[in-house]
Formats: C-alpha cells, sequence, structure tokens
C-alpha cells in the first residue's frame, strides 16, 4: 500500500464535503453541519482562496483530508498554519495516511518558514489524542478557545455600527 497527499482540486468538491460530513459524524456534530457544496467551492477553489486542502490516498483511492488555512503569532512575528480539520476514513486508519497528511503539513511550515502548527481534538477523542502525543505535540491546556457565534456574535457587532 502506498500512501500519497496532493491539493484538493475543484472536482474534489464533492468528496470534501463527503469528508466534512463524515468527520462531523464520527465527532458527534453532524446536527450542526451547515456546509454546502457551494461553500466548499467558495473556500477553496475562488479566485484568492483562504483556505486549502490536501487529499490522502492509498493506492490512487482517496481516503482522508487535511483542511487548513494559515495564522500568525503576533509573539512570534511569523505566521503559522492552523489545521481546522483531519479526516481518514474508519477503513483506511492504520495505513498512515493521518501521519502522511500531518508530515505534509509539517513540511510546508518548515518550507514556507511558518512559525507553528496547530489543531484542536475533542476532548473524549483518545484515538486522536494518543497519535497526536505519539508525533510530540503539546496541549495548549493554559489557553481555553472562546468561540462567538449567531446571536451573540450579531449583538456584539451591533455596537459597532456607523464602522
Amino acid at each position: 500500500m502506498a500512501v500519497s497527499i496532493r491539493p484538493a482540486a475543484a472536482p474534489d468538491a464533492p468528496l470534501i464535503l463527503a469528508f466534512i460530513r463524515e468527520l462531523a459524524e464520527y465527532e458527534r456534530l453532524l446536527h450542526v453541519v451547515r456546509t454546502t457544496l457551494a461553500d466548499v467551492e467558495a473556500m477553496l477553489f475562488a479566485p484568492h482562496p483562504r483556505a486549502f486542502c490536501d487529499i490522502a490516498e492509498v493506492d490512487g483511492e482517496p481516503v482522508g483530508f487535511a483542511f487548513w488555512f494559515y495564522n500568525l503569532s503576533t509573539f512570534e512575528g511569523r505566521h503559522g498554519l492552523y489545521l481546522e480539520d483531519l479526516y481518514v476514513r474508519p477503513a483506511a486508519r492504520g495505513q498512515g495516511a493521518g501521519k502522511a497528511l500531518l508530515a505534509h503539513l509539517a513540511a510546508r511550515c518548515l518550507r514556507e518558514g511558518l512559525a507553528r502548527m496547530e489543531w484542536a481534538v475533542l476532548d473524549w477523542n483518545a484515538p486522536a489524542i494518543a497519535v497526536y502525543d505519539a508525533l510530540g505535540a503539546s496541549a495548549k491546556t493554559e489557553w481555553i478557545t472562546r468561540q462567538l457565534t449567531g446571536e451573540a456574535l450579531e449583538r456584539l457587532a451591533g455596537g459597532a455600527a456607523g464602522e
């Protein structure tokens, strides 16, 4: 079995949407997925995309993906890479596709002089945490991620009227 990584192309949009939905189902979050095929196409394949995707293949068959974007660190004075989604189909797990996707992104970080690669993992996902620990990834336990969505986002934005 040979694992290869390639950048996603526009014809991959339906596959990427399927991966997103499969990941959400695994994470017990399918009920919150609103992403459409048009959204995937706009995020990844617009004239100036703000997100990127790599596809893992085993013997030429797509088995997983990494969906990522650039972030930055003002403390480091450099950009970094944020891995939004990493997913490998269950039947293909244990064949090295996930590690190959992570290694591919790590190599991109080094090649582009990026300060770091970051991602989040659900606290109950022990198999993924074990893989990340084995790779030497550290947990940022002193940081708590915060999020504004829906009405709270609208309410805060309302205070900036006239900008």
